[in-house]
C-alpha cells in the first residue's frame, strides 16, 4: 500500500440471517428450551452485523476514505441525478448514459452522509450491460454544497464551481439570514457564492440597495433579476458560461423560472407561491445536472424550507464572515467570540455601522444554533 492508503474496518448491517441466542441456555426453563429454533447459531457471527476490511485512500471531509478498486473493465463518468441511496444516472465522457446502482460497500463507507452519492459526483462504474451498471467508487470531491438533516450530512450537489443563491424581492419575503447560511455552506464546501435577488421588478429597487451594498462590500457578486421581464438574465448567463453552477434557495423564489429564461426550451416545471401560506410550492424534486448550450452545466435543486449548517463548529463561524477579518486582530481577547466581550473590535465595528447589523445578526443566530426556515 502507498502512504495515503490504509485499511479500514467497515461495519455492515445484514439484511438476512438468524439471530444469536441470548443468555446462558443452562439457566433457562426446560420447557422454554424446547421451543427454540433448531438452527439458531451460538456464534456471534450470526448476528445482524458483520465487518469487512477495505483498502482505501485516506481523505478529509465527509468521506474519510475512498475505496480502491480494480479498474479493468470499468468506466468513468459523472452522476447527472441520484434518487434515494441507490439509484442514479451516470453519463460517460462519450455521452452514453447508464442507469446505475451503488455497490453496498460504498454506501456503507459513507456513514456520515444521508446520501452516499449526489448529482455532480465523479464515479467509476462497472457495466452490467449496455445501459446498466454498478458504481464501484466515488472519486474525491473537489467541492460540495451540504446541509444537515437529522444529524447527518445531505450533499445537495458535488463538484460545482459556484452556487447561485436565489432569493425573492417579495412573495415569498426576502430572507437575508437564509442567504447568509447558504454563503457559509459555500465557504465550507469550497464553492463560490453568488447572490441573486429575483422578482426585482416587483418592488422599488432603491429598497434593495442596502442589501446589495452589504454583500458587494465584502466581495460577493450580487445580481438583480426578473424571470418575468428578463432583467439581469444576460449577466447571469455570462457568469454561468463555462462553469458548473447550482441554483439553490427557498421554495418559490423562481429558480426554475430563471433557468428556463437562461436556456429557452428547457421546460422546467414552475409554480406560483401559495396564497394561503405565502410559501413556495416544491416543483423540482431532485437535483439534476443540465448541460448549457453556452457551455458548462447548471443544476436545479429542490427548494428548502429549513437550512441547518453541517460541520461548522461554533468557534469557526467567524471564519466565514469575511467582513470580520480586518477587526479580529484588534479584539482584546485572543479567544473573543464577538458576542459580549469588552473591547471587542468586531462589536465596535457593528455599532459604528462598519459591519452590517443584519450580517451580524446572522452570525449570532448561526452561533446559537437557530434554524432559518420559511
Amino acid at each position: 500500500m502507498t502512504d495515503d492508503q490504509r485499511k479500514i474496518r467497515v461495519r455492515f448491517r445484514k439484511n438476512r440471517g438468524s439471530r444469536t441466542r441470548q443468555g446462558d441456555l443452562t439457566h433457562r426453563d426446560p420447557d422454554e428450551l424446547a421451543d427454540l429454533v433448531s438452527d439458531e447459531r451460538l456464534s456471534g457471527k450470526g448476528d445482524l452485523t458483520r465487518h469487512r476490511t477495505i483498502v482505501g485512500t485516506a481523505l478529509s471531509g465527509i468521506a474519510s476514505t475512498v475505496r480502491d478498486v480494480d479498474r479493468d473493465g470499468c468506466l468513468e463518468g459523472r452522476v447527472l441525478w441520484a434518487v434515494g441511496a441507490n439509484h442514479s444516472c451516470v453519463q460517460l465522457e462519450d455521452g452514453r448514459l447508464f442507469d446505475c446502482t451503488l455497490r453496498r460497500v460504498v454506501r456503507t463507507m459513507e456513514r456520515r452522509s444521508r446520501n452516499a452519492i449526489a448529482a455532480g459526483d465523479r464515479v467509476v462504474i462497472r457495466p452490467s450491460d449496455k445501459t446498466t451498471g454498478v458504481i464501484e467508487r466515488i472519486e474525491p470531491r473537489r467541492s460540495t454544497l451540504t446541509r444537515e438533516v437529522g444529524r447527518t450530512a445531505q450533499i445537495i450537489v458535488a463538484n460545482v464551481d459556484q452556487a447561485v443563491i436565489v432569493a425573492s424581492a417579495s412573495d415569498p419575503p426576502l430572507k437575508p439570514t437564509l442567504i447568509d447560511r447558504f454563503l457559509v455552506s459555500c465557504g465550507v464546501g469550497g464553492v463560490r457564492g453568488i447572490v441573486c435577488v429575483n422578482k426585482s421588478d416587483t418592488i422599488d429597487p432603491v429598497r434593495l440597495q442596502p442589501l446589495i451594498g452589504q454583500y458587494a462590500r465584502i466581495g460577493f457578486e450580487v445580481l438583480l433579476t426578473s424571470a418575468e421581464s428578463g432583467a439581469g438574465i444576460d449577466r447571469l448567463r455570462q457568469l454561468m458560461t463555462g462553469k458548473s453552477s447550482v441554483f439553490t434557495g427557498q421554495s418559490g423564489v423562481g429558480k426554475s423560472s430563471l433557468l428556463n429564461r437562461i436556456q429557452p426550451g428547457l421546460g422546467l416545471r414552475t409554480a406560483t407561491v401559495s396564497g394561503d401560506t405565502g410559501k413556495g410550492r416544491h416543483t423540482t424534486r431532485v437535483a439534476e445536472l443540465i448541460p448549457l448550450q453556452c457551455g458548462g452545466w447548471m443544476v436545479d435543486t429542490p427548494g428548502v424550507r429549513q437550512f441547518r449548517l453541517w460541520s461548522v463548529d461554533t468557534e469557526d463561524v467567524e471564519a466565514y464572515f469575511p467582513e470580520f477579518r480586518p477587526w479580529i486582530a484588534y479584539c482584546k481577547f485572543a479567544d473573543c467570540t464577538h458576542t459580549h466581550e469588552t473591547d471587542c473590535a468586531v462589536l465596535s465595528a457593528v455599532q459604528q455601522g462598519l459591519i452590517s447589523a443584519l450580517r451580524y445578526e446572522s452570525y449570532m443566530r448561526i452561533r446559537e444554533g437557530d434554524e432559518e426556515d420559511e
